[in-house]
């Protein structure tokens, strides 16, 4: 990830306020984690979102991320649990992490924020370095749709939330502007915090970029640094794959 695409979060506090009961995978990589042994992965773990309830599931965790503030918020919570997880600090494109895993995955669509074609060789590289042959790579990224690209650069409604600490509404807004060249959407997120009478007391930006990658450029990348592709799927349920898909869910393994 690069550390200068990292306005969302710059404050894990408002990140899991917004993200941490929304855990879909779980499910999914508990699954597959039943079939491996050893310790398990977590490349761009953030603030533990997903790290954390498979700590709690009883599986041997270790959490990579280059964002400090995120990590140190996710060492606090593991702590509080008293979950032994190992956290390191380290660029997830040039990995050293002195052990090898059966299964490594990264979720929250982390794949979008390598934003080169250098960053996601360095990415691939760097897991296929920290798998065991035959070892399991999982991960999500969004579907580059017509829809999901083409969006209006004006402000869209997104979605709402209640903030847990001051119980206020906050309505959350998108601008985006894609670039055909790079494949990359630039968003603007836009947070218009409520007071109970419903009026806006303040608002605030950030700004993050996200790659997108079409499937056969995903195949053709994957199977260059060593993986072969077990399953792809829409969803964390499994659904299958359409040209109406909101994200695409790999399953894959280290065959060299």
């Amino acid at each position: 990830m690069n550390i200068n695409n990292s306005q969302e979060y710059d404050d894990p506090t408002l990140y899991d306020k917004e993200n941490e009961s929304f855990i879909p995978e779980i499910p999914f990589i508990l699954k597959w984690a039943t079939k491996k042994q050893g310790p398990i992965i977590d490349i761009a773990c953030g603030t533990g979102r997903v790290t954390i309830p498979l700590a709690k599931n009883g599986y041997n965790l270790v959490g990579v991320d280059i964002n400090e503030g995120m990590l140190a918020h996710a060492k606090k919570k593991a702590a509080n649990l008293h979950l032994q997880i190992r956290w390191i600090e380290q660029d997830c494109t040039q990995l050293d992490l002195s052990i090898k895993s059966n299964l490594v995955y990264s979720v929250g669509n982390s794949f979008q924020h390598f934003l080169t074609n250098e960053s996601q060789d360095g990415l691939l590289t760097s897991i296929n370095k920290s798998l065991e042959v035959e070892g399991l790579f999982i991960f999500n990224t969004r579907f580059p749709s017509v829809e999901e690209l083409l969006q209006p650069s004006t402000e869209e409604y997104w979605r709402s939330y209640t903030d847990n600490e001051t119980l206020n509404t906050v309505d959350l807004f998108t601008i985006s502007e894609y670039d055909s060249l790079k494949q990359i959407q630039h968003y603007t997120t836009i947070r218009k915090y409520k007071d109970n009478a419903g009026d806006i007391i303040k608002e605030k930006r950030t700004n993050i970029s996200l790659r997108y990658v079409f499937p056969q450029e995903i195949e053709r990348l994957l199977f260059a640094f060593g993986f072969e592709i077990l399953h792809l799927y829409s969803d964390w349920n499994e659904t299958p794959i359409t040209n109406d898909s909101y994200e695409m869910i790999y399953v894959c393994r280290k065959i060299r």
